[in-house]
């Protein structure tokens, strides 16, 4: 069987496709795995990285919404919606399944154009416009979040890696501590922005950081990989450790009793799989589906939310750090957190996939 995963540009994107990866080899070794994506993309690290083939296309930004600009694009779609053909062809390709991303909406016209079984997994409550396109051409449809407004979608969850899916984060807990080089006693704070980092959220951190630290709170911060630091907090007890990117987000979520970051699907889904309780600063910008996203946690008594604008260190203090204090509390939020996560969508999409191709 030979299964072609369209989904590229962001790590919201890759990271559930190759989860679908994992689960599909898990079940049979060979299987061929083709990821589409762009040379724009983080795919062109990450795919590589987890030992799976990468074919490039044409990358075709789209709008968000059906309007007028789409008439300018028709000549540089139909160029990659002939490279991705070109692609399912060499493959040999039994099925497509889009996960959204620039990458996607070539993907998916491609192999209708083929007579290719399409399947479409939408993350997010708010889908893109590559996935509503797909979702027209198939009746194979997958969600994220219960609330996606996709027709005639199924909601299975978001597929995870099998080591944050199946973590046990409180036996990890010393051995992840260890490995950030902080001690194995103290409550600890992650701090994430996304894929990307946030400046605001890295801004409130920092300014935080001395009152956290005469509390007795040790924190992980992860800046992201393009953002810079002027002024980091100096050496001393509790430790600030500073990293601008964790390739073993399963060590931070484990060190961690408690998390400030931003809403994004795949965060909300791998921090309710491991029952990680956290504050959520949704993006201010795009369609507000990162609120949407967190919504349903935050009532589920899994995490405590916050707009942009209202963030600060202030809030931090008055906010978050009560909790961390609160031992009883980080656990009913744990516990809370634990009841929202689906550590099993991987291996559901997967049968379905494979349901779906052997047809």
């Amino acid at each position: 069987m030979r299964v072609v995963l369209a989904g590229g540009g962001t790590a919201g994107h890759i990271e559930p496709a190759l989860a679908l990866a994992d689960a599909l080899r898990q079940h049979d070794p060979s299987i061929g795995i083709t990821c589409l994506g762009t040379e724009r993309g983080l795919e062109t690290r990450l795919v590589p990285a987890r030992g799976y083939e990468l074919e490039l296309v044409p990358a075709v930004p789209l709008p968000r919404s059906l309007t007028p600009q789409l008439l300018a694009v028709p000549g540089r779609l139909a160029g990659a919606i002939s490279a991705a053909a070109g692609i399912l062809d060499r493959v040999q390709a039994d099925v497509l399944v889009g996960f959204g991303g620039y990458v996607a909406t070539p993907g998916y016209l491609a192999a209708r154009r083929r007579g290719i079984p399409i399947v479409v997994h939408e993350a997010n409550p708010r889908p893109g416009l590559a996935n509503r396109l797909g979702a027209r051409l198939t009746e194979h449809v997958f969600t994220g979040h219960p609330d996606a407004s996709l027709p005639n979608a199924e909601y299975i969850g978001i597929p995870l890696r099998r080591d944050i899916a199946k973590m046990d984060r409180l036996s990890l807990g010393d051995k992840a501590r260890s490995y950030f080089g902080l001690e194995s006693d103290r409550p600890t704070l992650l701090v994430f922005g996304g894929s990307q980092g946030a400046r605001s959220i890295n801004e409130a951190a920092l300014e935080a950081a001395p009152y956290l630290r005469r509390a007795g709170i040790q924190v992980l911060h992860v800046i992201g990989p393009k953002n810079t630091v002027e002024v980091e907090p100096p050496p001393g007890d509790p430790q600030y450790v500073i990293l601008p990117y964790v390739d073993r987000m399963d060590y931070a979520y484990a060190a961690a009793d408690f998390a400030l970051c931003r809403g994004g699907a795949m965060s909300c889904a791998e921090l309710t799989a491991v029952g990680l309780p956290a504050a959520f600063i949704p993006l201010p910008h795009g369609n507000g589906e990162q609120r949407l996203n967190a919504e349903p946690i935050v009532r589920g008594g899994g995490g405590i939310m916050i707009d942009n604008a209202q963030l600060s260190a202030r809030w931090i203090v008055e906010t978050v750090l009560p909790i961390l204090n609160d031992p009883e509390r980080v656990m009913r939020m744990s516990e809370a957190a634990s009841r929202m996560g689906r550590g099993d969508a991987d291996v559901a999409l997967a049968r379905k996939v494979l349901e779906i191709a052997s047809r």
